[in-house]
């Protein structure tokens, strides 16, 4: 785990896609009166367009190189929770953004889980390209370590629902002094 420091004050959720980041970052935000944002949705409204729509057009590259923009700005930002997407630790820089800006909170999750939660989501690009399984695994195989290395909290979202996890993530953080 990446050490963290008693002035962090930004609370940024990475983790594959599926995992929860959204939902469980705006009960945090919500709980602990932050703003909350997520990347994606960012990325989507300055596009005026959907995650599927930038990847068909500019491909992964070109997401990836607004991903960053919005990183970049985001994490500079102050008592924030910000959810992101699931490969935003692939660019050194949005892990050194990442690490350096706030408390990193890795969410963790079973491929078994990952895929019983996406079965009809038609709205991931990256599912849309073979089978889910598969994939998941792939995923979780190139970024798991890219996610522990600039973490400096892992949570389990199976079997726990999201509003549990919220209070048991932020009662954490509290016990920790980060709150």
């Amino acid at each position: 785990m990446a050490p963290f420091f008693m002035t962090k004050q930004n609370i940024f959720l990475i983790g594959l896609m599926a995992v929860g980041k959204s939902t469980i970052g705006r009960l945090l935000a919500e709980s602990m009166h932050k703003e909350f944002y997520d990347t994606d949705h960012v990325i989507e409204q300055r596009a005026g367009a959907d995650l599927a729509w930038i990847f068909d057009v500019e491909g992964e590259r070109g997401f990836r190189d607004r991903e960053q923009e919005v990183v970049d700005e985001l994490t500079q930002y102050d008592d924030i929770v910000m959810a992101t997407g699931g490969g935003v630790v692939l660019r050194v820089c949005n892990r050194n953004m990442l690490a350096s800006r706030g408390v990193v909170i890795y969410l963790d999750s079973s491929i078994e889980q990952l895929v019983e939660r996406t079965l009809r989501d038609k709205k991931r690009p990256l599912l849309q390209l073979g089978e889910p399984r598969h994939t998941f695994r792939r995923l979780q195989e190139e970024r798991a370590p890219l996610y522990s290395e600039i973490s400096d909290y892992r949570f389990i979202t199976d079997h726990r629902g999201p509003k549990v996890l919220a209070r048991t993530i932020e009662e954490r953080l509290r016990e920790d002094g980060i709150l």
